[in-house]
């Protein structure tokens, strides 16, 4: 009884410090000039052709940014598992330094280097938000989403499967795709989704090089002028967030269900 009290007693302090914000910023984001409450704030999202303009570049880059973290992470995990765990704490190492060098410093070197070298290829780089921003997304998303694959592997008989696989006539790149994925699907889905999150935030990189047709940086030039405007779409980027975080979690309990009915 009391560790049912004490549960009852923090998981109502949690709903009130998450929720009372929560309910604060919807109450002010549906309230109109005159006096009243509508959802004027939410439709002005839909007839901003800046604001979605701006959530499709994000959204773009994001895609793209996961897609190749995806491909960098699944099968270096997979490879260093496989055939060199006595580096995988050296590895763990080195995906780390991200997390431990501030986007500010980093946008600092990237801006040094974006206004003093130039050619081709730096020009080509930094020609839109899409291939400047994708590449150091892509580093900033490497400490979540190793972790995230890293987790999903270690959870499954990794050794196993490949080595079935390979005497079923499979070579590793079939293995790979056609075994090993399916059994880490939950893993990459939320590798995937921490990589769409930090992207959809992060505004830091983006504002210091002067990229400002981002989705981070549309939402604080919009709460400028317009701050009904910008809660509405700030709480419309969370349930967007929500709804990709229940899309994973739904996915994997699907994939559980299929596994305990095989069984």
């Amino acid at each position: 009884m009391r560790r049912r009290r004490w549960r009852v007693v923090v998981l109502t302090i949690a709903a009130i410090y998450f929720l009372v914000p929560l309910l604060s910023a919807a109450e002010f984001s549906l309230r109109i000039p005159g006096g009243g409450y509508g959802v004027g704030n939410y439709l002005a999202i839909a007839s901003d052709d800046v604001l979605l303009t701006a959530l499709f570049t994000s959204l773009q880059i994001a895609v793209l940014t996961a897609v190749v973290v995806l491909v960098l992470v699944v099968p270096t995990a997979v490879w260093v598992r496989l055939r060199f765990p006595s580096v995988a704490g050296l590895l763990e190492s080195a995906t780390i330094l991200p997390i431990v060098v501030p986007p500010v410093v980093m946008a600092a070197g990237i801006a040094f280097v974006q206004a003093n070298l130039g050619g081709p290829v730096f020009r080509t780089l930094f020609a839109s938000s899409t291939t400047a921003l994708t590449p150091f997304y892509v580093v900033l998303a490497l400490p979540f989403a190793y972790r995230a694959v890293d987790n999903g592997l270690a959870a499954i008989p990794l050794r196993t499967l490949v080595e079935a696989a390979r005497n079923l006539g499979a070579g590793m790149t079939s293995a790979l795709v056609r075994v090993v994925l399916p059994a880490i699907r939950t893993a990459v889905l939320g590798a995937a989704f921490l990589t769409l999150a930090l992207v959809l935030g992060e505004i830091v990189i983006a504002r210091i090089l002067l990229y400002t047709d981002t989705f981070p940086i549309a939402v604080v030039e919009v709460g400028r002028s317009a701050a009904g405007v910008s809660v509405a779409l700030s709480l419309a980027s969370l349930l967007l967030t929500w709804l990709l975080l229940l899309a994973v979690s739904f996915a994997g309990g699907g994939r559980t269900r299929s596994r305990r009915t095989s069984a």
